[in-house]
């Protein structure tokens, strides 16, 4: 596994504007996927936002509980410069990573283009949790097939 950070692991960040939504049901599908593949060590995660809301919405919550997982605990956070540079993977989820990625950064960055779920009906919200998830697992195997 690459890495851009200071331990043998690969840093993953997924990062959004208000960390509210999609890059919290990013990051907990990912801690899934660290849980599943029994990865403690091998990949760290870091989520975060440049403008953080004061709470995960609640229709995200709601999506994420049908499928068996809580975020009712989760406080958004501001993600940091230092986060960013010590990150093999930056994942932004549709709000381009020019206002996060660093002049000169030499990691990946993807922006996963998808629609923000706020205010959006609960189907709506589950077709966008369902596609992350999907691509969070794509990126697991990814990650895993490069090892």
């Amino acid at each position: 596994m690459s890495t851009r950070n200071d331990s043998s692991s690969t840093r993953i960040a997924f990062v959004c504007v208000q960390n509210a939504g999609r890059s919290q049901m990013a990051h907990a599908f990912a801690e899934r996927e660290l849980a599943t593949r029994r990865l403690d060590g091998a990949v760290e995660l870091v989520t975060g936002g440049t403008r953080p809301a004061d709470r995960v919405h609640a229709e995200v919550v709601e999506a994420m509980a049908a499928v068996g997982v809580d975020l009712g605990d989760r406080t958004p956070r501001e993600v940091t410069f230092e986060e960013i540079r010590a990150s093999d993977y930056v994942i932004t989820m549709g709000c381009s990573a020019e206002d996060v990625c660093p002049a000169g950064w030499a990691g990946e960055n993807r922006d996963w283009g998808l629609e923000d779920p706020d205010g959006k009906p609960s189907e709506a919200v589950a077709r966008i949790r369902d596609e992350i998830e999907r691509r969070v697992v794509a990126l697991f195997d990814e990650i895993a097939a490069a090892d």
